[in-house]
């Protein structure tokens, strides 16, 4: 079995490549192929922002795979303006989405927690991965880990947009709950990374971390509607 990071250095450029084009996948028939006919620049922003993170977790991987460091450094600063933009414009194009209902729905409650916890999710890979910006061996996971929390985005779109017949086997909330398809393999490739890395190199202390993360954001999703203070939480949000 290869290295775990010997993979990561040699091929991670290619897996981010990989994810990039099923995001394109996930979102070509509800919004590349109807650029002309979205609402406002929000989604153009938001859909900006994501396009370019992902150019640069390539980008990324590429250099350190042949070596260019000083580059790798000074492109990675760009991610102090993108990431930002990531919350910024996840959280305004929700509110906006929000604003054409009158009042909550328990569905409503389920969409609030898949959006911003897989957000808070990302945030929280993303300044892992800069708290440890100079430890490469930690650094580079924590960044493979930030695609993660986006799983549930592109899957459920390409579920939408190309398996609908599938829905009828999902979870119920007014609706199918989609989102237990990215969540679950979110889960699995931190287990199965987690795994690999104990195997390759006796560490614990990155993917086991990001898995405990996940399952807290897997749980957040698919129960945290039942609650009132969640329903309290989406109402103030709602109401902003």
């Amino acid at each position: 079995m290869m290295k775990l990071e010997r993979t990561i250095y040699q091929k991670s450029h290619l897996y981010f490549v990989v994810f990039f084009l099923l995001m394109l996948a996930g979102f070509w028939l509800t919004y590349f192929t109807k650029l002309l006919d979205q609402e406002n620049y929000r989604m153009h922003l938001h859909g900006i922002t994501m396009i370019v993170w992902c150019a640069l977790l390539i980008a990324q991987a590429y250099l350190i795979r042949v070596k260019k460091f000083t580059i790798h450094k000074q492109a990675g600063k760009l991610s102090y303006v993108v990431v930002p933009l990531i919350a910024f414009t996840t959280v305004d194009l929700y509110k906006y989405r929000l604003q054409e209902l009158e009042s909550l729905t328990v569905r409503d409650y389920l969409f609030t927690a898949s959006v911003l916890l897989a957000l808070l999710t990302f945030l929280i890979f993303y300044g892992l991965a800069i708290v440890y910006k100079n430890k490469p061996a930690i650094h580079a996971r924590y960044m493979i880990c930030t695609i993660i929390p986006m799983f549930t985005a592109v899957i459920d779109r390409i579920i939408d947009s190309y398996l609908p017949s599938l829905a009828r086997y999902f979870p119920d909330v007014e609706g199918p709950v989609v989102q237990v398809v990215g969540l679950t393999l979110g889960d699995m490739l931190l287990v199965a990374l987690s795994v690999w890395d104990w195997r390759s190199h006796k560490r614990i202390n990155v993917f086991p971390v990001a898995l405990a993360i996940h399952l807290i954001y897997h749980y957040g999703v698919l129960n945290f509607y039942r609650f009132e203070f969640w329903q309290t939480f989406s109402t103030w949000f709602f109401n902003l």
